[in-house]
């Protein structure tokens, strides 16, 4: 006889936060949003720790080196999609491990031998105006000279002429020796009246540039995410079909974590995967894997050796799984169980394995529900496919912006390796719809506001951290007529904006 559930499947929107005591000290600025994304022993701290808890999902309208940039400078983890070839996925990888705080890999270069045109072409396909001069063109090249804006004028030269008759050569560069802070370069930058400050080794090679922009941004962005050698902290998605090859190419491109994409978590197939993995790297390599949905899945998966479990099967806004076949679980009854079995296994085992909750946030007070109710962090597909750095187009649609999204089990991605339960390797049916959303303008800009009202609900709640607000939470059904209620009522609208993740 099958087993039969004793409650329904709920969501957030079936929960509300009952306040808590508030002291003095309960004030935004004073909550940390700090939280582990790697399993750790008890008494020992995680290999990394993100400053906010948020992270891109692994899709291709999602997550790419972009999107990566921008989140790790508020704190947070990119996935990078997995659905490409894989060199493409680990130059991804390389674009944003090539990124220092402050410090950045020229991707603009050019020999002294080649013309004005060239750099105007370059110029046109990459939207920069400075360009290193280097021996062979390489960003890692002996550098020879630098051109800028003010180096020529179109009008009055020939496309022809040589680079090297126009460029300011190396003898009059003003730069920085490799090694160099990124305070002391901007001192050189502003004693010196400069843009930008090549960065050399001792054998006259390029290493990086500082940009004045790039070292304002990085003082405006306390809680970037970097790695011992100050670079963004970066993450991608696997599949389990050609791990064997992909993992050790992310490996080498300098990526920080890996994920299991699947649909389904609770597999062999994962579990193949994850043992491999220990088996080549021990626990060096740290890898996530998931979707499960109850507490079976997640021990299952935390004893393969998972650094953390991601929850959630149909939830997401352009996932029709549910529809298709019959499968997943409300999102907020999945953490709330996957939550207990975490700390049930915490306290036979002495590992913490931290949870993911991915899928089924609608407004940004979903954000604080999933955490109150157990998820160490969570995972958003939608949520960052609005923003300007996810690398989807920017539409007008019937007089609104709006930018594409569309699932990955849609006959647009065809990421069937996600989907993937053995036998042949062809999507059969879609688990996953092509869509618009809102435009919703920067990463930034979003991101602060969103975790704001986490940070206030927070103080609300007596708690000035996400374990603290966990271990406090109280947590209330309610009923349909509440939910209407909770909004505006009654009234004639002025302004029909609210807190939907538009």
């Amino acid at each position: 006889m099958a087993y039969y559930f004793e409650e329904p499947s709920r969501t957030f929107n079936e929960y509300l936060l009952v306040p808590g005591y508030s002291s003095k000290e309960c004030r935004v600025e004073n909550v940390s949003l700090k939280t582990p994304i790697t399993k750790f022993k008890k008494g020992e701290e995680p290999d990394i720790t993100m400053n906010i808890p948020l992270v891109s999902a692994i899709m291709q309208a999602v997550s790419d080196d972009k999107m990566a940039v921008a989140l790790a400078k508020e704190g947070g983890i990119s996935f990078i999609f997995g659905s490409q070839p894989i060199e493409k996925q680990a130059e991804m990888v390389r674009k944003v491990k090539a990124h220092k705080a402050g410090f950045v890999t020229s991707d603009s270069n050019l020999r002294p031998d080649q013309t004005l045109r060239d750099v105007l072409e370059l110029k046109a396909t990459k939207g920069h105006s400075t360009i290193a001069i280097t021996d062979d063109s390489t960003a890692e090249g002996k550098i020879l000279g630098l051109v800028t804006s003010r180096d020529y004028r179109v009008s009055r030269m020939d496309l022809d002429t040589k680079i090297s008759e126009f460029m300011t050569p190396f003898e009059k560069l003003v730069y920085g020796k490799a090694g160099i802070t990124l305070s002391e370069a901007n001192d050189i930058l502003w004693d010196n009246k400069l843009n930008a400050l090549p960065i050399i080794d001792d054998n006259q090679r390029l290493t990086h540039f500082v940009f004045r922009k790039d070292y304002d941004s990085h003082k405006s962005n306390p809680n970037e995410l970097l790695d011992s050698q100050k670079r963004y902290i970066v993450g991608a998605g696997v599949n389990t079909r050609d791990y064997e090859e992909r993992i050790p190419a992310l490996i080498e491109a300098g990526v920080d974590i890996l994920c299991l994409d699947s649909s389904e978590g609770y597999s062999q197939w994962q579990g193949d995967t994850i043992a491999w993995v220990r088996e080549k790297y021990g626990e060096d390599v740290k890898i996530g894997a998931g979707n499960v949905v109850d507490g079976e899945g997640f021990r299952y998966l935390a004893e393969a050796g998972a650094d953390f479990v991601k929850i959630g099967i149909g939830g997401g806004s352009i996932c029709i799984t549910r529809e298709q076949k019959g499968i997943g679980r409300g999102q907020a009854t999945a953490v709330i169980e996957v939550a207990a079995a975490r700390d049930e296994y915490f306290k036979e085992t002495g590992i913490y394995v931290p949870i993911c909750s991915d899928g089924g946030i609608v407004y940004d007070h979903h954000l604080t529900l999933a955490l109150a109710m157990g998820a160490d962090f969570i995972m958003l597909g939608r949520y960052f496919a609005r923003f300007d750095e996810s690398p989807t187009n920017k539409l007008n649609v019937n007089g609104n912006y709006v930018k594409e999204y569309w699932g990955e089990g849609s006959s647009r991605a065809r990421n069937w390796q996600r989907y993937d339960l053995g036998g042949d390797p062809r999507m059969k049916f879609e688990e996953g719809v092509d869509s618009y959303v809102p435009y919703a303008g920067p990463l930034h800009d979003n991101v602060n506001l969103s975790l704001t009202k986490v940070k206030s609900t927070m103080c609300n709640c007596g708690a000035l951290s996400i374990k603290e607000l966990q271990e406090k939470a109280k947590l209330t059904l309610v009923s349909a007529t509440s939910i209407v209620e909770g909004g505006a009522h009654d009234v004639i609208l002025k302004d029909a904006s609210s807190n939907v993740i538009k």
